[in-house]
């Protein structure tokens, strides 16, 4: 087999450089608000701790800041109460083992370790035991006997004030994000649908193929939707000024489920789909024309939680396809008949992010055809 061309490993290296680089950019821009959030956070609690308690070298207030705030608004209340309890907990230790036994490398070993057990038996977290762990370190290691271990926590005490204060100070982004996303997975499951109806019309089964491989790829929208959404409630669980939209970030946390399971079940489509047009299987059209009309109904749910509105709009949509599920023709296949299942469980779970309850959506459905 002839190697490929030089000119051609050089693009497709410069390709994925391309690729990479936009990825990086991409990444960059989502975190940009945080990055500038902890530069100033930073700069703000050194400025409080040197000028207002005169501590000559304040350096711990910007790490307590940068640690407290982080790169993400999840349990920035949570992190700043570790980072305080862990440092005065590692500096107290430190500071009564270090008059008991002095200081040196066996005694650092052992401070470090009964300080990270009381932290554990305090049912403190990860952030609280390391903490712990690293002021004790500090004590024995750079200020062994001199008192000056106490402006340590005092400084942690700066930063996390100065943390809780930045974290008050959030752009709606974060907000908007979960309802944007959740639209963005619609828009996906509405794309298979249609891709789906195809297949069943057309029998395509290398079409089925890539549609299966697409619908298996939904984990990583999912997983952001979550993220978006457990961000959105950090966010005003931290901010006072975003206390208002907390029914709103309610409601999209609420989306997450429902949502998940109809992703879910079209996938399981696409697979019987698939398998369908593979074995060349007949699967009723008017099973197609439910797909379509499905995915309709799925467009105008992402349009409206988009828009940050319930959905109770897409419901008469929905109704009507599930309604129509139940005078079609049986299919001859077993494989068309699990295909008409999960067109009527993707119903109920749509149903469902309109705001019917589980048995409500479920009543909604006329038995299916006989």
């Amino acid at each position: 087999m002839a190697a490929p061309p030089i000119d051609a490993i050089w693009n497709r290296g410069l390709a994925r450089g391309r690729s990479s680089y936009r990825g990086r950019v991409a990444r960059w821009k989502t975190k940009r608000w945080h990055i500038a959030q902890c530069a100033v956070a930073a700069a703000l609690a050194w400025l409080v701790a040197s000028e207002l308690l005169d501590h000559p070298v304040p350096v711990f207030a910007p790490i307590a800041a940068v640690v407290c705030l982080g790169t993400s608004y999840g349990q920035r209340l949570r992190r700043v109460a570790e980072v305080t309890v862990g440092v005065a907990l590692g500096v107290l230790m430190a500071d009564l083992l270090v008059a008991a036994v002095g200081a040196g490398w066996w005694q650092l070993g052992l401070i470090v370790g009964l300080a990270m057990t009381v932290a554990v038996l305090l049912d403190g977290g990860t952030l609280l035991v390391n903490q712990a762990a690293i002021q004790s370190v500090f004590v024995v290691g750079l200020l062994p006997g001199t008192g000056a271990s106490l402006t340590r926590w005092s400084d942690a005490l700066v930063g996390g004030a100065v943390a809780l204060l930045a974290a008050t100070v959030v752009p709606a982004a974060p907000l908007r994000r979960p309802r944007e996303q959740a639209a963005v997975v619609l828009r996906k499951q509405a794309d298979l649908l249609r891709g789906a109806a195809e297949v069943i019309v057309d029998g395509d089964a290398e079409h089925g193929l890539e549609l299966l491989a697409d619908a298996r790829s939904t984990d990583p929208l999912l997983r952001e939707l979550k993220a978006a959404a457990d961000e959105g409630m950090a966010v005003v669980a931290s901010s006072p000024f975003r206390v208002r939209h907390r029914p709103e970030i309610r409601r999209m946390v609420d989306v997450v489920a429902p949502l998940d399971r109809a992703i879910r079940s079209t996938r399981v489509l696409m697979r019987q789909v698939a398998v369908a047009a593979y074995h060349r299987r007949p699967v009723p059209t008017a099973y197609a024309e439910l797909a379509r009309d499905l995915a309709h109904a799925v467009d105008v749910v992402a349009a409206e939680l988009a828009t940050d509105r319930v959905p109770v709009a897409a419901r008469s949509f929905l109704v009507r396809v599930g309604l129509d599920s139940g005078r079609v023709e049986r299919s001859s296949e077993m494989t068309g008949d699990v295909v008409l299942a999960q067109l009527r469980s993707i119903v109920v779970d749509l149903l469902m992010l309109t705001g019917m309850g589980q048995l409500e959506a479920t009543d909604t459905l006329p038995p299916p055809p006989r």
